[in-house]
């Protein structure tokens, strides 16, 4: 039986997009602990300031802050941006440490959804982007902004 928020995505970094260019994605699981799970299902958790780090072959996430559950029992984690393990494969793991030992590059967290039950992170390989490219991205948007804008004017006056 699915859930209600299958598929949903509970928590978005937005600002990944804005500060690099994506270049691979990967789907880690995370090890919770308590009621953890409970309170991502609520979508009390931020990404923002999020990024992982690969130590020891294993891979982790720091600041991730996933918000005490207020219903919640003595088996409640008492740090909400605690260190948590992520949960990928031996192949995904070394070949991420390859290309995030390159210059500019970092793994970042992308989005946090519910697949088949199990709460789900997606990374992504990152490249810096400066700030010059922050402003063409932004010029470019803006630009297919006003010819959609104006697709639709001319729509209008068809019809």
């Amino acid at each position: 039986m699915a859930k209600k928020n299958d598929g949903k995505v509970l928590a978005q970094n937005k600002k990944a997009s804005h500060d690099y260019f994506i270049e691979d994605t990967y789907e880690a699981g995370m090890v919770l602990t308590g009621t953890e799970i409970k309170s991502i299902r609520n979508a009390r958790v931020n990404i923002g300031d999020a990024f992982a780090t690969i130590r020891n072959g294993e891979i982790h996430i720091h600041n991730m802050h996933i918000s005490p559950f207020e219903q919640g029992n003595r088996h409640n984690p008492t740090d909400p941006t605690r260190t948590r393990k992520l949960l990928m494969h031996k192949a995904q793991i070394n070949k991420l440490l390859g290309l995030s030992k390159q210059e500019g590059y970092s793994i970042v967290p992308l989005k946090i959804y519910i697949k088949n039950g199990y709460a789900k992170l997606l990374l992504g390989l990152g490249k810096g982007k400066k700030q010059y490219d922050k402003r063409d991205a932004a010029a470019k948007r803006d630009a297919q902004r006003d010819i959609q804008r104006v697709l639709r004017e001319k729509q209008k006056v068809a019809r």
